[in-house]
């Protein structure tokens, strides 16, 4: 019979260690043996990830974010990139998350997708996923009150929140003349009536995020990324979607890219 202690025993790290130390004072050597010590290796949860979309194109863009309102960041954040062989690496030194998809406009919705796959496997304790974009500047003063604020706002929350940010209604179908703005996407784009949160920010829970993995490849079928998440979660996740007002704590981006560096000299 497996009794408590043991299966203590069996998710913790034994070492037995023999620590030496030598303390010199007046000539005098004083030798320590510190016998069978026992380490505890312990991994925490985030509560919450970040997640920031970005490309090669515009790696400058997350730099900035880097240099400004996430430079004080107490908290686990990823800038989300493409060009993998894996189905995602994370670069813990750079705040990098890579995932195994093409890195363009149109590839957005897999991206997100493949971004939430990967946080769902390394961090299955985490509470909710945040949501932005590499474009997008946070104006609360202190960056970690403000995502701590919208934490403390969801635990607090009953029925639990699945979903929340600045909700956009569709009614009814329509085109959508987004190809205007991003001449990559098809001309001919329909969107379909539902709820969605905008992509500029929102904020997802995990059993949202398991419900949208199983709609995986249908997402990824889609073009526009914010409304293909809406879209494709199950409405029960929608019955209650917190609002989140993203057009006043976050605004575009509006720098110019850095000038380009002359080519050095031979």
């Amino acid at each position: 019979m497996t009794t408590k202690k043991s299966k203590c025993k069996r998710q913790a790290i034994f070492a037995f260690a023999f620590a030496f130390i030598f303390i010199e004072e007046n000539n005098i050597k004083t030798f320590i043996q510190i016998k069978y010590t026992t380490l505890f290796v312990i991994q925490i949860m985030p509560p919450f990830v970040l997640l920031i979309m970005n490309c090669e194109k515009y790696k400058w863009k997350a730099d900035q974010q880097r240099e400004t309102w996430l430079s004080q960041a107490e908290f686990k954040y990823y800038h989300v990139l493409a060009n993998t062989n894996e189905d995602f690496h994370f670069d813990e030194e750079s705040k990098i998350l890579r995932v195994n998809v093409d890195d363009d406009y149109n590839s957005l919705p897999k991206k997100v997708i493949a971004a939430y796959a990967a946080i769902r496997t390394t961090f299955p304790d985490c509470k909710y996923i945040f949501k932005t974009d590499d474009d997008q500047m946070l104006q609360a003063k202190d960056t970690n009150k403000f995502f701590n604020m919208i934490l403390g706002i969801l635990e607090r929350k009953k029925p639990k929140v699945h979903y929340a940010g600045n909700i956009v209604n569709v009614p009814q179908a329509y085109l959508s003349r987004y190809h205007r703005i991003h001449p990559e996407l098809p001309e001919y784009l329909p969107v379909l009536e539902t709820k969605y949160c905008s992509g500029r920010f929102y904020v997802l829970s995990m059993e949202a995020i398991d419900n949208l993995l199983t709609k995986r490849e249908k997402i990824c079928c889609e073009y526009l990324e914010d409304y293909a998440i809406g879209y494709h979660l199950d409405e029960r996740f929608k019955d209650f979607i917190f609002f989140l007002d993203s057009n006043k704590y976050f605004q575009d981006y509006a720098g110019a890219p850095p000038p380009a560096r002359p080519p050095a000299s031979l």
